[in-house]
């Protein structure tokens, strides 16, 4: 009889879900589901409120990547307000958001991802985790915390704090950067460069033991959407909306943020909170898109820094056109932090960071403002309408964890596909379907707004919708 599986919780990710695998009669995979389990609303408390307090509240969101929503949400304030803010806010922005990018995926690779590679999948859970990382590795393991917390020192050094800070506001940025705190930063530099060439030498030893998860997991043709520049180049705060499909092609391009819904649409499904955005023109399935360092990689012509062009280049032999496996997320993200660390180094020494031209100062001059930027794990939108007092009365969130909503469901249906066999669920088999979401990088308090610790459950459920066998971890 035909069964279903549920893994709940899924582990080291942000929030909490579970996934259920559906067998056939004959106990072959028929189909799984990523269900996020957590409830979403910040879009209806936070009407009623200033469109100048969002940024503060929006950071709220989340404790990992506070600063993409302070950002995104900054934006949108200055599309109401109608400004161009002035270029020292700008560059100012962006230097946060690059050491925002920076310790998210200093996370994600070295302490979030790291545990499977070097570990392996057979490794007890109890062990396979970032304490056991740094009781078999321990210089690889501080060296990926250290990393994190140099993101986290350009965040405070701008902000006042590492978590949650009241910086970005709508038409620039409260503070400029000092000298005191240019140095700081510049003597990180060393020890970022080294750490980030060692996650490079880990990924690639990791593609020769790991040939058949790189095969695996996730590797579907799809669509890809990230933000660039003007001329192509990788981009992370500004520039425009950029679609490509699996064989490399533009399908879409130099599209304006504020334009988004004319291309993007949301399906609801009944049992998840997380909504699945798609692109309009090709409907659903065809219209699935994944966004995050993957995308970014895909859609862009050339980094702009020359260390991670050299990267970028060895990456793209991995695919004919786009590079589709999920698996590659993990190097994706590599490329992205060496490149967040050369522009760290070449930004520092513009003037501009020092300048007291900080914010442009305007009332109400449009009723709607959108804001884009990327987020470490992808393209987020702040949608804000107003009244002519400034308070909200619309508000819609686009978080990078839904957009890839689809794709995650893809990819742990192949993997299970691939792995289960009947109504057996070893452990290996459990988090090498986990890995397949980890992948992602998802974080569920963003893309669902709500509170809760992440989890995974595995069910299997028979064609009557009865569960015949459940594992839950806690």
């Amino acid at each position: 009889m035909a069964k279903r599986i549920v893994i709940d919780p899924v582990t080291r990710i942000e929030g909490h879900a579970k996934i259920s695998i559906f067998l056939d009669d004959a106990g072959q995979v028929a189909d799984a589901q990523f269900h996020v389990v957590e409830f979403r609303g910040f879009e209806k408390f936070c009407e009623g409120r200033p469109y100048s307090e969002m940024p503060g509240i929006t950071a709220r969101i989340c404790g990992i990547c506070p600063v993409s929503h302070l950002l995104a949400s900054a934006r949108a304030g200055d599309a109401i307000m109608a400004v161009a803010i002035p270029p020292a806010a700008d560059k100012l922005r962006r230097l946060m958001n690059l050491g925002q990018i920076l310790q998210s995926h200093a996370l994600s690779f070295f302490n979030l991802s790291a545990p499977d590679f070097l570990l392996g999948w057979d490794t007890p859970p109890a062990e396979r985790n970032v304490f056991g990382l740094i009781a078999a590795h321990p210089e690889l393991a501080r060296a990926g915390i250290r990393l994190r917390q140099f993101g986290q020192e350009i965040i405070e050094i701008l902000g006042g704090k590492k978590i949650h800070p009241a910086w970005g506001v709508p038409g620039g940025v409260r503070s400029a950067l000092t000298e005191e705190g240019r140095d700081r930063i510049r003597a990180w530099l060393p020890e970022a460069f080294a750490t980030v060439a060692t996650g490079f030498e880990l990924f690639r030893r990791t593609l020769e033991t790991h040939r058949e998860e790189a095969f695996i997991f996730g590797n579907f043709p799809s669509l890809f959407m990230g933000l660039v520049a003007a001329d192509g180049t990788w981009e992370h705060h500004g520039g425009k909306l950029r679609f490509t499909d699996s064989s490399g092609s533009v399908i879409a391009d130099h599209i304006d943020p504020a334009d988004y819904l004319e291309y993007i649409g949301e399906s609801v499904q009944k049992d998840s909170y997380l909504k699945s955005p798609y692109f309009k023109a090709l409907g659903l399935p065809g219209g699935m898109y994944r966004v995050g360092p993957l995308a970014r990689l895909n859609v862009c012509e050339r980094m702009g820094v020359p260390r991670a062009d050299a990267e970028l280049r060895l990456f793209r032999q991995q695919g004919h056109g786009a590079v589709t496996s999920s698996f590659l997320y993990h190097q994706a993200r590599l490329i992205e932090m060496l490149a967040a660390v050369e522009l760290i180094e070449r930004g520092l020494e513009d003037p501009d960071l020092f300048s007291r031209d900080l914010r442009a100062e305007a009332g109400v001059n449009s009723p709607r403002g959108v804001g884009a930027s990327e987020a470490p794990r992808g393209t987020l939108f702040h949608d804000y309408t107003v009244d002519r007092d400034g308070l909200l009365k619309k508000v819609n969130l686009i978080v990078a964890t839904g957009q890839n909503n689809l794709a995650m469901n893809r990819t742990v249906a192949q993997i299970a596909r691939h792995f289960v066999r009947g109504d057996q669920i070893p452990e290996p088999m459990l988090n090498r379907i986990e890995h397949g979401i980890r992948c992602y990088d998802p974080c569920l308090s963003c893309s669902t707004h709500a509170f809760g610790q992440m989890a995974l459950e595995v069910r299997l459920i028979g064609p009557d919708g009865s569960v015949r066998r459940e594992v839950t971890r806690e």
